[in-house]
């Protein structure tokens, strides 16, 4: 364990070691592509296969081997509402023990610079709108993901205990919804947006004439494109330093049935579009408030119907290849 670190803005050394744990999942992949569109040479990537992050003896041996000086925890056992709400066990276990080992690792090797990556689904269920970052633990958390909610709380916590008993400036950022390349479009395990893309898609190439969603679609989700997101890890990362978790997002939302016409529209699939009732909705609302955001001196710029159509058109690209 190294002595306190003081943090200084302004633009992390290049040369240094980056480990980017996760670098081949939707948010890793886009900031592996960020820090080396912004120069970075010493970047540090293990895939699942080469080194299993819920093996604390592993992880700890690759610390000491890589020595990075700054890591972006990206890495998660993530999914949509059917997979959260069918494991549990699976989602709040494996994510515990990713995380745990990681910072604990980091600690012990000195890391300077941590971004721990969150999600929107720590904030209650009926959090006020847009949810602010005082928000946390003040209600219940949706039902359908409280698993994955908890185990994503439990990793706030960590950076900020890091922060009082070590003085590390770490930091989290707990983004919107995600969507772009490196998506997961499995036909069960993916979130909303690129499970949309698949359906609407394999509609259209099929010529069937309607397409049946979960839920009302009524419930308003905010989306941010992946590219969008990881330019803002890099600006917290170069400019932030507090202990609160940062909302990243883009300050606006859609209801699920606005979203459905425009992927529909993205993939040119002209039939009808059905709703199936009985199946769940989630949380009604969840649109983040971006203050915080915005006073770091940070806002997105990739708009919703440019990023549909860039991801639609990296799906059909990569479609036999990609996680489905």
């Amino acid at each position: 364990m190294t002595d306190k670190v003081e943090f200084i803005a302004g633009k992390l050394d290049r040369e240094s070691t980056f480990y980017v744990a996760g670098h081949r999942g939707l948010v890793g992949s886009a900031i592996w592509r960020k820090l080396e569109r912004e120069g970075f040479v010493n970047l540090v990537g293990r895939s699942s296969a080469e080194l299993d992050l819920k093996n604390r003896e592993a992880v700890f041996a690759f610390f000491a081997e890589a020595k990075p000086r700054y890591v972006v925890l990206a890495a998660a056992k993530v999914g949509g509402i059917l997979a959260n709400n069918s494991y549990p066990v699976d989602f709040l276990s494996e994510n515990l023990r990713i995380q745990t080992n990681v910072m604990d690792a980091a600690l012990e090797h000195g890391v300077e610079r941590l971004l721990f990556l969150g999600s929107s689904c720590i904030y209650p269920k009926f959090a006020d709108q847009p949810i602010r970052e005082d928000s946390l633990l003040t209600g219940h958390l949706e039902p359908t993901n409280d698993a994955y909610a908890i185990a994503k709380i439990a990793g706030i916590m960590q950076v900020q205990a890091v922060r009082r008993q070590y003085g590390l400036p770490w930091i989290s950022a707990m983004p919107t919804n995600l969507y772009g390349p490196d998506d997961n479009f499995s036909a069960t395990g993916s979130h909303v947006l690129p499970a949309l893309i698949r359906r609407y898609d394999e509609a259209a190439r099929s010529g069937n004439t309607s397409v049946t969603n979960w839920g009302t679609g009524s419930p308003l989700r905010e989306f941010l494109h992946v590219d969008d997101m990881a330019d803002a890890c890099l600006h917290l990362l170069e400019n932030y330093d507090g202990p609160s978790q940062v909302n990243v997002g883009t300050g606006s939302d859609v209801s699920i049935k606005e979203l459905a016409a425009i992927v529909a529209g993205a993939v040119g699939y002209e039939g009808r579009i059905e709703w199936d009732q009985s199946k769940p909705d989630g949380t009604p609302r969840k649109l983040l408030d971006v203050s915080k955001l915005s006073e770091a001196g940070w806002k997105a710029s990739i708009s919703l119907e440019e990023g549909i159509r860039s991801t639609v058109a990296w799906y059909r690209a990569n479609i036999d290849s990609i996680r489905s």
